[in-house]
């Protein structure tokens, strides 16, 4: 049997994982797997402090260049996170004869394509199951299991963090700021956790998906992205008494020849599947045309749950390199073309709508936005004024205004933010009006 020789870059929390299941494991992964993998070198910037799995001395590098010189090592495993210095990591891997193993959802939704050309033009193969739901086998469900199927939808929560903060806001009333403190301190968020509120997580995570899916890349820089930051109590209670969860939202669809991508804050059906996931936890929902709804479900983050994902691939590739076979295996089962996806305009996105004005408390207001909304052919499916809302949360609204709530029928963005321009100019509201997308079948 081979000895598969592994190479680590970066030795954070899911370094540390990978490293105790290839070395734990791996008499197991013999048995299963028919392959023999022996973590040869790591390298970490600082050597000088603890770490949930040491190592021995011998397979501490004090170099990456140390592992790129290194003609025995097979696989690179990068876990540096970034962009700069891992596109460049994986580069020099590449032309050095190495095949890639990596977890940096970031560098793959926005210089995917650079690498996978270069690593199909040098026959060397990319894993990547790891960079998208951490312990779901989402990408080789996509690749694999769902092959025979033109995939129409999908819709994922991938962002623990913000699914932890939303599902206490909506469970237990806390606020926003108070909530991200606690899921600080419990290490679900990062001390800047701006990439995961905003939304740019869960928006790299989706691109990858998106490009997975439908074959081809995608222009990052297009990707509707807004995150959770100005969610506020009022309207995740007001959305409950309508019968809906919000949750942070990763969104692919394909029509007309179009992809349509977008991650936000989105109100779904109460009995909706994914309004049932809370806390840290990763769902994906994809729908086949053969196979109709599936779904996912599992941990999305953490040191051995991102491990297990790793590990998969890097085992996947050993097999390959075992057996003889390259990239071509891979050119196959992803279908991956080289073509751009053509993405759908913001302003060209038709979804329901939900939009609470703060208005002053006098007759007539409602008649003026209706107007409005008719003018632009948007239909009302609901007007909601909640006396119960209202009065747990006056204090928040000004002297004499009251929350205003329209739910409307599928509207598109265009006209939507055409009407909401009109009626701010019309100085009839008062504060900002807030606008929630709706994801439901009418």
């Amino acid at each position: 049997m081979k000895t598969i020789n592994v190479g680590i870059v970066g030795y954070g929390v899911v370094g540390n994982g990978v490293a105790k299941i290839i070395e734990e494991k791996r008499e197991l992964i013999k048995k299963k797997a028919k392959v023999d993998l022996n973590l040869k070198k790591v390298f970490t910037r600082n050597w000088n402090k603890e770490f949930a799995y040491p190592l021995k001395e011998n397979q501490k590098a004090n170099s990456a260049e140390e592992l790129l010189e290194d003609k025995e090592i097979d696989i690179i495993v990068e876990l540096a996170g970034g962009i700069d210095f891992p596109y460049q990591l994986i580069n020099k891997a590449l032309d050095s004869g190495k095949h890639i193993v990596t977890a940096n959802k970031a560098l793959l939704a926005e210089k995917g394509k650079e690498i996978f050309v270069k690593a199909e033009e040098l026959n060397k193969r990319i894993g990547f199951e790891a960079a998208v739901a951490g312990g779901i086998p989402i990408i080789r469900a996509l690749r694999e299991g769902l092959v025979a199927n033109d995939i129409k939808n999908i819709y994922g929560i991938l962002n623990g963090t913000s699914n932890f903060i939303l599902t206490k806001m909506y469970k237990e009333g806390q606020d926003f700021d108070e909530i991200l403190k606690e899921a600080q301190e419990l290490g679900y968020a990062e001390a800047d956790p701006t990439l995961d509120i905003d939304g740019t997580d869960a928006a790299h995570k989706i691109a990858i998906l998106a490009s997975l899916s439908y074959g081809g890349f995608l222009d990052f820089s297009q990707v509707y992205i807004e995150g959770i930051q100005n969610i506020n109590n009022i309207d995740i209670e007001l959305g409950k008494e309508l019968g809906y969860t919000l949750k942070l939202l990763a969104i692919a669809k394909s029509h007309n020849g179009e992809i349509e991508i977008r991650v936000h804050p989105t109100f779904l059906p109460s009995e909706h599947q994914l309004s049932k996931v809370d806390g840290v936890y990763n769902a994906v929902m994809v729908e086949g045309d053969s196979v109709g709804d599936t779904m996912f479900y599992g941990k999305g983050a953490g040191s051995l749950p991102t491990a297990s994902a790793v590990v998969s691939d890097v085992v996947d590739i050993a097999k390959s390199i075992s057996l003889g076979i390259g990239r071509e295996i891979e050119i196959t089962s992803m279908n991956w073309e080289h073509k751009e996806l053509n993405l759908t305009k913001v302003q060209d996105f038709y979804t329901r709508y939900y939009i609470r004005f703060t208005v002053p408390d006098i007759t007539g207001i409602l008649a003026k936005i209706a107007t409005v909304f008719s003018k632009y052919n948007i239909s009302i499916a609901a007007v909601i004024q909640k006396e119960k809302v209202m009065e747990k949360y006056k204090k928040e609204l000004k002297e004499n205004t009251v929350p205003l709530v329209i739910l409307t029928h599928t509207a598109s963005e265009n006209s939507i933010q055409n009407a909401l321009k009109e009626i701010n100019d019309m100085n009839i509201t008062n504060g900002k009006n807030i606008l929630i997308r709706v994801e439901d079948e009418e």
